[in-house]
Parts: C-alpha cells; sequence; structure tokens
C-alpha cells in the first residue's frame, strides 16, 4: 500500500517533469524516479489510511473477542515484542509531508504532521515505555542510533507538539489529500485539541509532565479551546467499494471462519439489553435454526477467553456460540474507523469532571457520550431499524445499571464510565481500551488463574542488533535492566 501510493505520487510529479523537459534541456538528466519533492497530499492520503485502519490484536487482550483455532498470544496474554516500524514507515513519512508543507508555505501540512508525530508517539510509548524521540527520525542528520527519551519527556514534548499545532492550523491553507476532514481545517483543529485531552487523561495516576501540571493543563484546554460536539466531528476513516480504499478487515478469512465474541463482552449489552450487541455480533447458530427474532437476546453467547482455545471450539460445535458480525467481513465499506470520537471525548470529559478537574456534571458528558455511540451506529450500521426498532436512549439511560450518578463515589463513577467507554469501542480507538483497564481496573477484565495482565510490550530485536547501547541505557532507567512485559512504564506508576 505505501509503495502503491508513493508510486502514485511520484509518477504523477515524474509525468509533470517529463512535460516541463521539453522546453527545460538542463533537466534533462533528471531521474524520474528520484524525486527531491513530493507534493505533501500524497503523503497526507497515505499517513492518514495507515494510522485510522483497524487493529484486532486489541479486542482479544479486551475480552471482546475470541479465537477457536488456535491459541492467540493476545488472548492468553502471552506477547512478546513489537514492532518499530512506525519509525521507518510513518513516522518517516510524516516527516517529509511536514517538510514539504514547508516548502510550500501550506501550515495545515506541518500542524496535520505535528498531531500525526503526537499520535504515533504516544501509542509508540504507551506499548513500550522510553522510546527514541528527540533524535528519532534524524537518519539525514547522521544520527542511526538515537537515544532513547524516558516516557515523562516523551508525554511532554507531544502536548507542546500538539499546542504547536493548534497554534499553526490555518482554515485559509488548503488541505489537499485529506481524507478524514475533506480538508476542513476548523475540523482537524477540535482533533488536535480533543486528542490533547485524550492524553492528559491517560496520564491520571500523575500530577505532572514535564512542566505541566495534569489537571490544570486539561482544564485550561477544556475551558478555551475548540473540541468536538458532535459524530460530525469524529475523527474517523470513512471506506469506499473501491480497490485499497476498502474496510480493513474486508473479506478477512480468519473473521469468516475462527473468529467469535466473548461472553465477557457480550454479557454487558444482555444485562443492560442494548441493542448494540446486535450490530457486533451474529446470533448462535441454534438460535438461527430455532428462527428466533435478531432483537432476541437469549440468541446470542460468547465463549470465555480465559478457557483453553478447545473448550470454546466446543461450544462452535454445540451451535452455542455467536461469532462477529458479517458485516465486519462482508461488508467493503462498513462503520467507519475512529482514532478518536465525539464519544470518546465524552467519556473523557465526564471522567475529568468526576475527578474534579473541570467543573459542571459528570452525568452530562455520560450521557452525552452514550447518546453519540448509539447515534453513530443508526447512522452506519445498514438498515438500523433491524437492530434499533423502539429503542428509546433515555430510557436506556435510566435503567439500573447504566443511570448514572454525580454524588456517588469516585470509584464507582469511574466504573460506570470506563465500562460504557469499553462498550463503544468494538474495532475503534485500538488500544484504548486495554490502557483504560490498565490505568484504571475497570472493567473487570477476567485472567487466567495466576495470569497478570502485561503493562506493555518488549522491544523489538532490531533495537538489541543495532543500537543495543541506547536500549540498554533504557531498560536500566526505567525497568532495572529487564524487558519483561509485567514491568510498569512510567505513566502506569
Amino acid at each position: 500500500m505505501k509503495n502503491n501510493i508513493l508510486k502514485i505520487a511520484i509518477l504523477a510529479i515524474g509525468l509533470f517533469s517529463l512535460s516541463s523537459c521539453e522546453t527545460n534541456l538542463d533537466k534533462i538528466n533528471e531521474n524520474p524516479n528520484d524525486q527531491a519533492n513530493v507534493d505533501p497530499k500524497y503523503l497526507l492520503t497515505y499517513i492518514s489510511k495507515s494510522a485510522f485502519g483497524v487493529n484486532g490484536d486489541n479486542m482479544y487482550a479486551s475480552r471482546m473477542l475470541i479465537g477457536t483455532d488456535g491459541e492467540n498470544v493476545y488472548q492468553y496474554m502471552k506477547w512478546n515484542d513489537a514492532s518499530f516500524n512506525t519509525y521507518s514507515e510513518d513516522l518517516l513519512n510524516t516527516v517529509k509531508m511536514m517538510q514539504e508543507g514547508e516548502r510550500i508555505n501550506n501550515k495545515n501540512y506541518q500542524a496535520i504532521g505535528k498531531f500525526y508525530r503526537a499520535y504515533h508517539f504516544y501509542n509508540l510509548s504507551l506499548k513500550f515505555g522510553s522510546i527514541p524521540y528527540s533524535e528519532a527520525i534524524k537518519g539525514e542528520s547522521g544520527i542511526t542510533q538515537p537515544k532513547y527519551d524516558s516516557q515523562e519527556t516523551v508525554m511532554s514534548g507531544i502536548l507542546t507538539e500538539l499546542k504547536e499545532a493548534n497554534d499553526l492550523i490555518n482554515t485559509s491553507d488548503a488541505i489537499a489529500g485529506d481524507i478524514i476532514y475533506d480538508g476542513d481545517a476548523s475540523k482537524w483543529k477540535k482533533l488536535i485539541n480533543s486528542f490533547r485531552l485524550k492524553i492528559l487523561i491517560s496520564l491520571s495516576k500523575k500530577t505532572t509532565v514535564g512542566s505541566y501540571n495534569v489537571a490544570n493543563e486539561f482544564a485550561s484546554i477544556a475551558g478555551s479551546q475548540t473540541l468536538m460536539t458532535s459524530i460530525s466531528d469524529n475523527g474517523e476513516l470513512k471506506f469506499a467499494d473501491v480497490a485499497d480504499s476498502r474496510y480493513t478487515t474486508f473479506n478477512s478469512s480468519g473473521y469468516g471462519s475462527a473468529l467469535y465474541m466473548a461472553n465477557f463482552f457480550i454479557n454487558l449489552f444482555k444485562d443492560r439489553q442494548d441493542p448494540r450487541l446486535f450490530t457486533f455480533a451474529e446470533q448462535t447458530t441454534s438460535a438461527k435454526e430455532a428462527a428466533l427474532p435478531i432483537t432476541n437476546f437469549t440468541g446470542y453467547n460468547g465463549g470465555n477467553p480465559t478457557s483453553p482455545y478447545s473448550d470454546n471450539a466446543a461450544l462452535v460445535a454445540a451451535k452455542n456460540i455467536s461469532k462477529v458480525n458479517e458485516r465486519f467481513y462482508k461488508d467493503p465499506t462498513n462503520e467507519p474507523s475512529s482514532i478518536l470520537s465525539y464519544s470518546e471525548l465524552e467519556f473523557i470529559l465526564a471522567e475529568a469532571t468526576a475527578r474534579g478537574w473541570i467543573s459542571g456534571s459528570a452525568k452530562v458528558h455520560y450521557d452525552n457520550a452514550i447518546k453519540a455511540s448509539f447515534q453513530f451506529y443508526q447512522t452506519y450500521v445498514k438498515n438500523p431499524n433491524l437492530y434499533f426498532a423502539g429503542f428509546n436512549v433515555e430510557n436506556y439511560l435510566a435503567s439500573s445499571l447504566v443511570v448514572y450518578n454525580n454524588s456517588a463515589t469516585l470509584p464507582t463513577q469511574l466504573e460506570k464510565i470506563i465500562t460504557q467507554k469499553y462498550m463503544t469501542m468494538f474495532h475503534q480507538a485500538q488500544w484504548t481500551s486495554y490502557q483504560d483497564y490498565l490505568r484504571t481496573g475497570y472493567p473487570n477484565l477476567p485472567l487466567q488463574s495466576g495470569v497478570t495482565a502485561p503493562s506493555r510490550f518488549r522491544y523489538p530485536q532490531v533495537e538489541y542488533n543495532y543500537n543495543n547501547a541506547n536500549l540498554q541505557n533504557a531498560l536500566s532507567a526505567q525497568y532495572g535492566g529487564q524487558d519483561n512485559i509485567n514491568s510498569k512504564p512510567w505513566w502506569l506508576q
């Protein structure tokens, strides 16, 4: 995909160059395949598509999905290292886009580049802990073995980059190649500021990060900056039924064969009589054979994510387990994929209010978040009346397991907020649900006896091979020299 997009960009520029050569013989010896400049719009398209893709691994760890054809390392909390490919792909292209934006004097490419830098460095740091940051992506300057910066330095740095992005974004500069907001700079500004709040709430265990006071900075941004106000502001990628633009898991053989729903996830919806379940899961085979209505909650069942996969395979044979709704692998457009939605923002604001960081009613934000989630599915799921006919969201909000009480203890409020936030994130927001669990303990994900939920990934082997001295310094500084998936990084201490 990356190569195809960049080849298209280079081909377009190459054709322009060749046509110009007819009247400029001085340029006739230029290599059209070695372009010094690339229009930043081509890079923006690639960068956005890569960042907003669906990642299913987190849904095993978050107890939403299970496998029945083998032991999935994410389901059984046995993962090891992760990749640094983000540096050589997404971040490298982001830096190039920013340089090209500067070349054509378009500040919006630089601002959006700062957002994507913050987004990728944030995710990398949450995965590993300390990472190359200040010296990263500087191979052209001769830095091929970048030092590792502490997680606090990274988080402080990306908060500053997002502040700079907010100041840079300019509604008068066009944003060609923008497949997220179709060139609307005002919506990018909302996403940038909302993402600043996402970073800060993820640091709820900390009082300060660098020179920032976490709660005060959150309140300042929430009180003075433009934020998302509806699902039309969602930071999401809409898919199209054309080559290379279809839903990420479209035609996935794994989704169509051995991927099933986890009972922990399904039961949250069944207990609350929540019709979003019908958009996520298929009826069990037994329920289909009995011709139960799609909206009959008894027709849905999940497998135990902590049981041996052979036990869940037995549920398949017994026709008593729900597959993932077929739209996730048969619908080429399906629903948009978000990295930050208006619904998530409202949950973030609800949590900040419950913690006393900002004034107002946590219940109002909580209710707004749930309403936005239902609106999302009623907007993007095909034939929504099949699932939501007769549903009243106000009645749902007043039901015993959902209703919010501003006077409850903080743990009770957090459990309500994070549980409902979790229920909105099926195939959305990547690892956020699992990271919320690590941070808050909610919802209480089931684990096998004697198993601890990993706090991080091990560093990739390539770093041991080519940047070992800097890696060893980072391990000594944060994990006592041990590269262990159960070592707690700074943000969780």
